[in-house]
């Protein structure tokens, strides 16, 4: 809802999984009727409607609505019978946080012509690092394509062009390639064709950005292909933001991140003599060498840094078999949206009905279900309520980085980040598709449900990479993201798909995300008895799910598992 510099350390299997690795039964036991049936519209809608309820306060990490967020959801998981799922014996994992509020300027100089740029308006700048002023003075401007460096591609944005202490300008998404056969369409050997890879995520260009040394990044904003429009960059930059408070204060990001709007982007280039079509064109080749813009560009930014403690919400169901009681499979789901913005007229709040206050009362409702089965799985269940996603999946890295149970013995991640909410569906999109073995998972339960599994229909919006899962995979889980179907029963053809493509343009990010008395959560309890079937079937068979091969997360896996590390 936040790396392919970083490919995922993978998990090892036990002795005991290594001796046998069966095939996954080709018809698992399926859950108890009386589990699944536990799961229900009404109880899911009860949930959302607290969790996004005005009192909440749009459920801000550091703010009253983490508080209310994190007393609901350990609440709700006590009374249900979950065991405390911190081995301390608590309900909550601490995560080190620091909010971030910035106050900035920035301009171009273009000859001896000025352009002070308006914020939010024109631009937004933050930075990661946990300081209280950070400057950038007349910085060399150096125009870098999309700025990927993508050796298995044969990929260099950079070439030889040294960019330390410049403000480097790039574009969103990964280099749209057209396919040689046919130019209307995108090559399917570059950059996964139509599909977003890593590359093209705001997080690698400044990750990059830091690699190589650049004062700033910025990245030119234009609504397809980042998949949202401006507003939600400015609802989601131009307030607190907030950061992992790493022991080194994250000295190693990019100092100054930004985005400017498309219009401000094509006015800078026309004033350097450039053209941004022209730019753009040229950049789609391997043959592409960095710009350097007649302009400097210069950034002052302003920093109140607020270190706190914030909370994963942590319940377990604990095996029932002597053995594989000591292995895991998580259920995630963020907590947090983007709080309430007091500089607003009208409503303030950014309540995070469908994003995600749903995710999180699909999250109760599974622990509600697996909370029926007598006996309990084989091994163990926990169940995840994370923090500061939307800042970056914050709360699921520092989970990765710091867990709870070994990783060497959890078996997969199961992510909820918005639910089916227009009623039943025909279908169910596998938005994680192509990468595990918890597809094809996926897939048989939808059959037993007379439903289809569909791969992921927009696959160019990078999906995968922008919910908690990736950070589950990144260190080697198979992972499993879900999104609701199009073919909603009794609804005419296209409904779904213009259902999304509405919430996207009006209510992502915004705070009209609020609970909508024309809902039908029915849609959304069948899909939760489907991640139920999966889960249920990974926690009582022999094997551990496996990446598909060609994934860029199997190589550091097959290599650990190599190494015996």
């Amino acid at each position: 809802m936040t790396i392919k510099i970083m490919k995922p350390l993978l998990r090892v299997l036990s002795f005991s999984f290594a001796l046998a690795l069966p095939l996954f039964a080709a018809d698992p036991p399926a859950v108890p009727k009386e589990a699944a049936d536990a799961i229900t519209a009404p109880d899911l809608l009860k949930h959302i409607k607290v969790l996004a309820s005005d009192e909440f306060e749009g459920r801000a990490p550091g703010s009253k609505g983490e508080e209310l967020s994190v007393k609901y959801i350990s609440e709700q998981f006590k009374a249900l019978g979950l065991k405390p799922g911190n081995p301390n014996g608590s309900y909550t994992q601490e995560v080190p946080l620091a909010g971030i509020t910035t106050a900035s300027t920035a301009s171009f100089m273009v000859g001896d012509k000025k352009t002070e740029l308006k914020f939010p308006d024109d631009y937004v700048a933050s930075s990661a690092r946990l300081q209280p002023e950070i400057k950038a003075e007349n910085t060399d401007i150096v125009f870098v394509g999309y700025g990927v460096v993508a050796p298995e591609f044969g990929w260099d944005d950079y070439k030889d062009v040294d960019v330390r202490g410049k403000t480097i300008l790039m574009l969103i998404n990964d280099p749209a390639i057209p396919d040689p056969a046919d130019p209307t369409k995108l090559d399917p050997k570059m950059f996964k064709g139509n599909a977003m890879t890593y590359y093209g995520r705001w997080t690698y260009k400044y990750e990059i950005a830091a690699q190589k040394g650049a004062a700033a990044a910025i990245i030119i904003h234009e609504t397809v292909p980042a998949a949202y429009p401006y507003s939600v960059i400015t609802s989601s930059w131009a307030k607190e933001n907030f950061e992992i408070d790493a022991a080194d204060k994250n000295m190693g990001a990019v100092q100054i991140r930004s985005w400017i709007t498309l219009d401000v982007a094509k006015k800078l280039l026309a004033d350097c003599g450039q053209d941004f079509d022209a730019l753009k064109k040229a950049a789609i080749t391997k043959e592409f060498r960095p710009v350097a813009l007649k302009a400097t560009a210069s950034f002052d930014l302003k920093q109140t840094v607020r270190p706190f403690k914030s909370r994963n919400v942590v319940g377990k169901v604990e095996g029932s078999d002597p053995k594989l009681k000591n292995e895991w499979i998580i259920y995630t789901a963020h907590w947090d949206h983007l709080g309430r913005h007091k500089e607003l007229k009208g409503d303030q709040i950014f309540n995070g009905a469908a994003d995600n206050a749903s995710g999180v009362g699909g999250l109760i409702e599974l622990a509600t279900g697996y909370m029926k089965l007598k006996p309990a799985p084989k091994r163990s269940v926990l169940f995840m309520a994370t923090t500061a996603e939307e800042a970056g999946l914050l709360g699921a890295k520092f989970y990765a980085e710091h867990p709870l149970y070994p990783l060497e013995k959890t078996l997969a991640d199961i992510n909820m980040d918005g639910l089916s909410l227009w009623g039943k569906t025909r279908d169910i999109e596998d938005i994680s598709f192509g990468n595990s073995d918890l597809d094809d998972m996926l897939a048989a339960a939808a059959a037993k449900q007379s439903r289809v599994m569909n791969p992921n229909s927009q696959p160019e919006k990078g999906g995968f990479y922008r919910a908690d899962q990736f950070e589950f995979s990144k260190v080697g889980l198979p992972s499993l993201y879900t999104g609701a179907g199009k073919d909603v029963i009794g609804k005419p053809p296209g409904f779904g798909q213009q259902k999304k493509d509405e919430y996207v343009a009006k209510h992502y990010h915004q705070p009209s995300d609020e609970v909508d008395p024309a809902w039908d959560l029915s849609g959304g309890a069948e899909d939760l008895k489907l991640l139920f079937q999966v889960g249920y079937q990974v926690a009582n068979e022999d094997k551990f799910p496996e990446w598909k091969p060609g994934t860029e997360f199997k190589a550091k896996r097959d290599e650990m598992l190599k190494s015996g590390k």
